[in-house]
């Protein structure tokens, strides 16, 4: 009786994995490599596709965090269970994900993700399997998202989540995460962002803010803080989902709120317990280490909410 129990525990297990296709992909922006993955559920029907763009870092298609004990898998994790929803997945390495693909640093720019999450549209929009797109838009994708469907021309896009994405502009939230640290500091912070999109670079960098401001990264960084998440979203004129984390240590449900006020026709959601990489936490100790450990489970509310405003 136990060898047949067991069985039967093993056998839908094996069922599942058949009614997933999978398919490696190298799409490319000019000399910019993205490679990416591809998981198409198999149905009768077509099948809603998701399209994800990921946050800050150098992550890589499954979220994982290149030189960094971040390798965690959040995005497979996620579509891993959006697939056993019956939703086909789409992510791809973030340009800075592999430094050999670029030339030089200067080809690490926000309008050059942009352009790369364009270029995935554009190489899905036409797909016959598909009943639809949805783009999810993580952390800093949700503003890069948000930037890429509208600068279209076309109705390739069907729907938009916003996943844990800021409601104020870049500089703004560096400026206040610093005073609340030292007041002095933001103080400082907020003037050389100031010089920056004036000026275009930094003459003289506070030596305590070259983590945030290294010359190198300036044009970045001046990209970024220019463009407003919240006159963005209002901009969207597709069914748009707003999802947050009260647990998360990054992006606050407040951010999520100003989202809201900017798109009011919007659906906001914030999923109890849930941190900024997706996973359930239950204390400031669980948060630090879900960053790190395959320990803790994404969010079950989250997979339910996504499959229910992407199949609808």
């Amino acid at each position: 009786m136990k060898k047949l129990l067991i069985l039967c525990l093993v056998f839908p297990i094996l069922i599942f994995a058949q009614e997933v296709k999978k398919e490696e992909l190298d799409l490319k922006n000019g000399d910019i490599s993205l490679p990416g993955t591809l998981t198409v559920a198999q149905s009768k029907n077509k099948t809603p596709l998701v399209i994800f763009i990921q946050g800050s870092g150098n992550g890589d298609r499954n979220g994982n965090q290149a030189g960094t004990l971040m390798q965690i898998g959040y995005i497979k994790t996620l579509r891993d269970s959006l697939n056993a929803k019956g939703i086909s997945f789409y992510s791809y390495d973030k340009r800075s994900a592999n430094l050999n693909n670029l030339k030089s640093v200067k080809d690490i720019s926000f309008k050059g993700f942009v352009a790369d999450a364009n270029v995935a549209i554009d190489y899905f929009k036409n797909d016959k399997r598909f009943s639809g797109i949805t783009i999810i838009g993580h952390s800093q994708g949700s503003l890069v998202g948000m930037l890429a469907i509208n600068a279209r021309n076309d109705k390739a896009v069907t729907s938009y989540i916003s996943l844990a994405g800021p409601g104020k502009t870049f500089d703004k939230t560096i400026v206040e995460q610093l005073t609340a640290q030292n007041p002095s500091l933001g103080q400082a912070a907020k003037e050389q962002f100031e010089e920056l999109v004036q000026t275009d670079t930094i003459k003289e960098v506070n030596p305590l803010l070259m983590s945030v401001f290294q010359p190198v990264y300036q044009k970045f960084m001046k990209e970024w803080a220019t463009e407003n998440p919240a006159s963005e979203i209002k901009k969207m004129k597709i069914p748009v989902l707003i999802l947050n984390g009260d647990a998360d240590l990054q992006v606050s449900t407040d951010d999520a709120q100003l989202l809201k006020n900017a798109q009011p026709k919007a659906t906001l959601k914030i999923i109890p317990k849930m941190n900024h990489v997706l996973k359930v936490v239950n204390s400031i100790v669980e948060n630090q280490e879900a960053y790190t450990s395959k320990d803790y489970k994404i969010s079950k509310e989250l997979i339910n909410t996504i499959d229910k405003f992407v199949s609808n």
